[in-house]
């Protein structure tokens, strides 16, 4: 195995990770930030007010997300078991 084989599958590893993460943050960005509009116009100043608003969009976004996130982190792991051999020899 070589060192530019090692890195590419670096690179689809971390390129996998961000894809699968980015529901998870895409909801939890939008949540935040509808938080701290609400909490400006309130004048609400309670910093963990965001808090609990966040970690319940996380988890809507793994429960509307998760079996796709499983998909692709199954395919993945597939393709590289699957090509193991090609990978040795």
């Amino acid at each position: 195995m070589s060192g530019d084989l090692v890195i590419q599958m670096g690179q689809e590893a971390l390129v996998m990770v961000l894809v699968i993460c980015a529901p998870m943050l895409g909801f939890g960005l939008a949540v935040g930030l509808a938080v701290s509009v609400f909490q400006a116009t309130t004048s609400i100043q309670e910093q963990t007010l965001a808090f609990i608003p966040k970690i319940i969009a996380v988890f809507v976004a793994i429960l509307i997300f998760g079996p796709w996130m499983l998909r692709i982190m199954v395919e993945f792991f597939t393709g590289i078991f699957v090509g193991i051999p090609e990978r040795i020899g």
